[in-house]
């Protein structure tokens, strides 16, 4: 039922994000320390990367990445 093809870019994303978004690299480093296993914080990234786009989209603004 999935779009396999979309399913797929976001997770290549969400990989990507781990390695080279320290925001969400932090997380992930955070909650694997915590005992979680590593798909499930993978897909925790995923639903976090969607949840940007679809703010940004319902906003129509453009997205800014926070500062430290």
């Amino acid at each position: 039922m999935a779009n396999k093809k979309l399913k797929t870019n976001l997770h290549l994303a969400a990989l990507t994000a781990i390695r080279y978004d320290l925001e969400i690299k932090a997380y992930y480093d955070r909650k694997v320390l915590d005992g979680k296993p590593k798909m499930s914080v993978i897909n925790a990234v995923r639903f976090k990367l969607l949840a940007r786009v679809v703010s940004v989209v319902k906003n129509d603004k453009e997205y800014v990445r926070k500062t430290a």
